[in-house]
């Protein structure tokens, strides 16, 4: 029989297992009673709780913008005060303010649609288009209108329309963020309250509006729900959305077929992964076929861009004063190298998570291998936005709950913010020189390596996992929990567990409710 969900022998109580809240409790009373009834509360259920929590730390990431966004008198009316700096020196930066005029949305051009002419890495003209993925650019234009449908009412409050598109963007990206925390909370099973660390992230507070990527985060975080519920289909609809905004939704199919190998449940993968791909054409189809060039923006941008400051690539050359693997390449000209290099690294890294997946000797619960493949993937490519951090915290919460372990590599990937606003300040401006910034770079992937190893020690020492406790498995899993190790017959015995499988937990049995 199934455990009862209101015993406080099933869920996870943080304040009697976890010190630090339990510290914290203490602002709020103390540890939960032992003769609490969970699970009755009426309206402050733990989701609840939770959302509110991540609330306060959007407000948190909105205020920390709010500079950018701030008006001064200009030659013809009110302007956007980035006057000196303002958005460096302020640490406000975000490209949602000049993609709306960088972009010709300011215009209300339709995205795809419409091009313009700028000047290109070696001062030639280059034709440029939007270069987001189509629901990220459909996000964009919707707002737009919006925008521009609330500045043409008089009677509503006024402001410059760069500023009511912000707002309006940050409106729909705060909701994006909290259906992430929804679905993690929900995908977490007994450990509800391990989506707090997620709600009260610093990552969100610095870079919630910083782009749109908890566009990606919601649909990623929802398709994982979905899956853990046993909807393949609805979770492939959900992760080819998430891949229309972001591609990185998509790679989650990735260790989940490994998973399924191992347990002979291809069927449901199949059903996902199908739904993911004719979902993703679904929306990319009509606006390639329409819009070619526009639509191919976002590919050709991302094949011709050489390593940004936040990769690893880029800190090497910082530091050693490396060409790098083309050297120097005029307007047009892509990294090919760079490229492959790259390309064949996030492969070889695909190929090390699958090969977890089939020989750890307990079945990897599918968080945990999910974390490590976007890591990987972030680690050897040659971008990563700061943004794009955010893509693991979901990940990190339901593969290694340990509060103080995620809350610092969150702070030091947030900090990073400091030294990178102060470098692209320039030194001539009182910045900081570039090593300040890579340095910083390089803290902070020695802090998700760090996470990677520890996940990594946990999938071979499985009894120490906390999600695996009280005869939990793999509550993210849906038709994998519990699930027995079913390996195919043309399976290489090098591709199976070295030492016996660990058979799947069994479900616990019903636990006894006391009536006191």
């Amino acid at each position: 029989m199934a455990p009862d969900r209101r015993s406080a022998t099933w869920r996870d109580l943080p304040s009697w297992t976890d010190s630090l809240a339990s510290q914290l409790s203490r602002l709020v009373g103390g540890p939960i009673g032992r003769h609490a009834l969970i699970g009755r509360a009426r309206f402050w259920t733990p989701v609840r709780v939770v959302l509110a929590m991540a609330v306060v730390f959007l407000a948190f990431g909105w205020f920390g913008k709010a500079a950018c966004i701030q008006q001064h008198p200009g030659d013809n009316g009110p302007a956007l005060d980035w006057s000196n700096n303002r958005q460096y020196v302020a640490m406000c930066y975000t490209d949602i303010v000049p993609l709306y005029g960088a972009e010709r949305l300011n215009e209300g051009a339709f995205p795809y649609k419409v091009s313009w002419v700028e000047d290109g890495s070696a001062g030639l003209p280059q034709v440029r288009y939007m270069e987001y993925p189509v629901v990220a650019g459909l996000y964009q234009y919707v707002v737009m209108r919006a925008a521009k449908a609330w500045d043409a009412v008089p009677w509503l409050p006024g402001a410059l329309q760069v500023a009511i598109y912000f707002n309006m963007a940050a409106l729909g990206l705060a909701a994006a963020w909290l259906v992430t925390v929804w679905a993690t909370a929900l995908s977490a099973g007994r450990r509800i309250w391990d989506s707090a660390t997620l709600a009260c992230t610093p990552l969100i507070a610095v870079h919630g509006f910083t782009n749109f990527d908890p566009l990606a985060t919601a649909f990623a975080a929802g398709g994982m729900l979905a899956w853990a519920r046993r909807r393949p289909a609805l979770a492939g609809v959900l992760l080819g959305l998430g891949a229309a905004t972001k591609l990185y939704p998509l790679f989650l199919l990735l260790p989940l077929l490994a998973l399924c190998i191992r347990v002979s449940r291809l069927r449901e993968w199949g059903v996902a992964t199908a739904t993911a791909l004719v979902t993703w054409l679904a929306v990319n189809l009509p606006i390639a076929a329409l819009f070619w060039n526009g639509w191919l923006e976002f590919f050709r941008l991302n094949t011709e861009r050489n390593a940004d400051p936040d990769s690893i690539y880029n800190v090497i050359k910082s530091f050693t004063g490396w060409p790098g693997f083309d050297g120097e390449l005029g307007q047009g000209e892509p990294p090919v190298i760079l490229n492959m290099v790259s390309l064949a690294l996030f492969a070889a890294v695909a190929a090390g998570v699958g090969y977890v997946a089939l020989t750890a000797p307990r079945r990897p619960r599918f968080p945990q291998l999910c974390f490590l493949l976007i890591a990987g993937f972030l680690l050897t490519n040659k971008v990563w936005s700061p943004q794009y951090s955010l893509w693991l915290t979901p990940l990190a919460v339901l593969a290694y709950p340990h509060r103080r372990v995620l809350l610092t590599w969150m702070t030091v990937d947030a900090l990073v913010w400091v030294p990178r606003m102060f470098f692209y300040l320039g030194v001539d401006n009182k910045g900081l020189p570039e090593q300040w910034f890579t340095g910083a770079v390089v803290l902070r992937d020695i802090a998700v390596l760090s996470l990677c190893g520890l996940i990594l020690y946990r999938i071979y020492h499985p009894d120490g996992d906390l999600v695996r406790a009280e005869g939990a498995d793999d509550p993210a899993g849906g038709v994998l929990d519990h699930a027995p190790d079913r390996f195919p017959s043309r399976l290489p015995s090098r591709l199976r567990p070295r030492a016996a499988a660990v058979p799947a937990a069994a479900p616990p049995p019903e636990p006894v409710v006391s009536r006191v």
